[in-house]
């Protein structure tokens, strides 16, 4: 019974810790492009956009440039 529950715990485990790496590789993968308004408003721009294509660069630098 004992080494039953271990497995359940390990198995468990296993899919928990895959789950928080598919999120996180999957999350990693889409970039997009946030402009926000000075109304308050906001648009989206994913990489396959053709404003995201000249916003990207500009925002990878800026990125860069802020994490030193």
């Amino acid at each position: 019974m004992r080494r039953k529950a271990l497995g359940l715990l390990g198995f468990a485990t296993g899919v928990a810790a895959g789950s928080v790496l598919y999120r996180r590789t999957l999350a990693r993968r889409r970039e997009r492009v946030d402009v926000y308004f000075e109304d308050g408003s906001m648009i989206t721009y994913d990489d396959s956009s053709v404003e995201a294509a000249s916003l990207l660069p500009v925002a990878r630098d800026a990125l860069d440039a802020a994490r030193g």
